[in-house]
């Protein structure tokens, strides 16, 4: 197994897809290279050498067949330790196959996770046992197999990502109704910094949507989505001069999901980007900024603002942003018309593009009239803020949790961006953690070495425990943990002490993610032993009833969602068309930073330090169609 195909195994399945044969990972991470080497099948178990006796000897000086006995010990311990991971990875892994054969994928997901994770945490090394490498090999692409199959059905296993109703009525059109045009026009507001016309078109999708219950149901959690991130997204469309109105968009494109992928074209994040693209975004094995909700929005603002000063239509701006700029420019130069009502009335655009903006123009004015349309109720998300500590080294989100008094599932929801469960080595990236947690990170991140904090962990005291109490729960020898805090093993601990928790391996969960049901469980004896509640383990494990049957694997800690590498519902639109768009700008230049970490306070209504300039979308070459 190669050191980069090992390096890449600390996050699994968010990067990582592949055909039956080869081992070849997902869109998500094109900078990877990875070795195309058949599946490795699993060794047969290796008869244990057979241990030599020592022959008498006339001195204490060892012998060279005692030095060989010794060592045949020690390999056949190893052996036999080897074999056993090897076992306990293999029966999580057929927990998963069954749980995927049921259809249940979080729980599938959730023990293919722990399968590898019981070869990583280990402490064997992965790479000089030839066995432990086979079976390491042979998981991921069995698994790999099974991701990329589920993705062809839909999302992987990854939670799924709502869909918009929108999709289903990008092919209607409407006839003409002149009284249901005037009504809407005398009752409806539409006081607005965008240009908003209520013409046949718009007063039909008007109707649509107000008589559709997905589309209600859509829009309302839109909008209350919406709340993260509005303060944040209308403050970077100031900024750039853009209309406010514009934020609209995303209910059309996401939904307001930050991980919203498309599943056919391969665009991503709230605002659809396609991964081929230079908006001054990011994009390799570690992070995707595309699903990075302030930075995405800032490489929005800045294309929708170009494409708008190339046409001079905010209009046309739109149906450039759907179908991209070059056929809008082909279609304005054949017809002689740069407006996009005359576009319309000319057939020069697909029915995708045609209908797109219409379907926007109506969702701008529902949302401006929520008291028509049911949405006066709605009470949005609190507003997302935190504190940004930008670092160059490689951290796991478990002890980024530890440090900041908060669960892994808060971290990742902070950072949708990620792809995997640590930061990447030696290049910035700019970590979210909660709000006014920055010093507390760096205090305590400076007991732990830099070359550590990808596996070790931290720990707060809590009132009653001990040092023997602490190293069992963290999986770690006591001895070990006292050395590692200078202390010695009979030191009393009182609540609110702080210690480094040497782990080896990979990440590893201070509790167990998945546990094996015996004779006389119980719903609510297995949530008291692992601390949470029977409704916790109920959603987890897609339980209708509080029955459990022995020997079923469960989820008994929240099951964590990266950011997505492929995995999103394929959207129901033209995909040539849409495989078209977005697709550049001219690139811009965004260096990374340098040097000791760095330390801000952001929120969702602060724009991010690193804002490249975006260069005219007229200067873009690749904006053409894919038919």
């Amino acid at each position: 197994m190669s050191e980069s195909t090992f390096s890449r195994l600390a996050w699994r399945w968010s990067l990582a897809a592949c055909t039956c044969a080869p081992l070849v990972f997902l869109a998500g991470c094109p900078d990877d290279s990875v070795s195309k080497s058949p599946v490795a099948s699993v060794p047969a178990y290796a008869t244990a050498p057979t241990i030599q006796p020592a022959a008498a000897a006339a001195t204490p000086a060892a012998t060279p067949l005692q030095t060989q006995g010794v060592q045949n010990a020690q390999d056949a311990t190893a052996n036999y330790r080897a074999q056993q991971i090897i076992a306990n990875a293999e029966r999580s892994y057929k927990s998963g196959v069954a749980n995927y054969q049921a259809g249940r994928l979080e729980a599938a997901r959730t023990d293919f996770d722990f399968a590898v994770d019981a070869m990583l945490t280990s402490g064997m090394d992965l790479k000089g046992n030839q066995a432990l490498a086979d079976e390491f090999d042979r998981l991921l692409n069995a698994v790999n197999s099974l991701e990329l199959a589920a993705l062809k059905q839909g999302n992987g296993f990854s939670a799924p990502v709502e869909a918009s109703p929108i999709e289903s009525a990008a092919d209607l059109t409407f006839p003409a109704n002149p009284e249901l045009t005037a009504k809407l026009k005398g009752e409806l507001t539409t006081a607005s910094d965008l240009p908003l016309v209520i013409n046949d078109q718009v007063a039909g999708y008007i109707n649509y949507f107000a008589n559709s219950p997905s589309f209600h149901a859509h829009m309302l959690r839109s909008l209350e989505r919406a709340g993260k991130y509005k303060d944040m997204i209308q403050k970077i469309l100031r900024e750039e001069g853009v209309p406010q109105d514009m934020i609209y968009l995303a209910v059309a494109e996401s939904g307001f999901q930050p991980q919203a992928m498309n599943g056919s074209s391969g665009a991503g994040g709230m605002w659809q980007f396609m991964p081929t693209g230079a908006y001054g975004l990011k994009r390799n094995g570690w992070f995707d900024e595309r699903f990075d909700p302030e930075k995405s929005s800032h490489a929005y603002a800045r294309y929708i603002k170009a494409l708008h000063n190339q046409f001079g239509d905010w209009y046309l701006a739109m149906a450039a942003y759907d179908w991209g700029p070059g056929n809008i420019q082909r279609a304005v130069m054949r017809t002689g018309y740069a407006d996009f009502w005359e576009l319309y009335r000319r057939n020069a655009m697909p029915a995708e593009t045609r209908n797109y903006v219409p379907q926007i123009l109506a969702a701008v004015i529902m949302a401006k009239n929520p008291e028509k349309y049911g949405l006066d109720k709605m009470v949005p998300d609190a507003p997302l803020i935190w504190d940004t500590v930008t670092v160059d080294y490689a951290v796991s989100l478990p002890l980024i949790a530890d440090v900041t008094g908060t669960n892994v599932s808060a971290i990742v929801a902070l950072n949708p961006s990620l792809l995997r469960m640590t930061t990447p080595n030696d290049q910035p990236f700019d970590l979210h953690i909660p709000i006014g947690t920055s010093k507390l990170y760096t205090e305590r991140m400076k007991d732990i070495p830099e070359e550590k904090r990808a596996t070790w962990r931290f720990h707060e005291a809590k009132a009653g425990e001990t040092l023997a109490s602490i190293a069992s729960d963290m999986h770690v020898q006591a001895s070990v943990l006292a050395e590692a805090n200078e202390v010695s093993l009979s030191a009393p601990v009182e609540e609110g002490d702080e210690f480094v928790v040497p782990i080896a391996g990979s990440v590893a969960s201070t509790h167990p993610s998945r546990y094996t049901t015996r004779r006389g469980d119980t719903l609510i004896t297995i949530a008291d032993r692992f601390n949470v509640s029977p409704e916790d383990l109920r959603r987890w494990n897609n339980l209708s009833s509080s029955a459990v049957q022995a020997g079923r694997s469960l989820a008994v800690a929240e099951p964590v969602h990266l950011a997505p590498s492929s995995r999103a519902r394929a959207r129901g639109r033209a995909s040539k068309a849409r495989g078209s768009r977005r697709s550049s700008i001219s690139p811009t230049s965004n260096k990374s930073r340098g040097g000791a970490t760095k330390t801000t306070t952001k929120g969702a209504s602060t724009k991010t330090s690193a804002k490249p300039a975006a260069k005219s979308a007229k200067s873009s070459p690749h904006h053409r169609s894919s038919k």
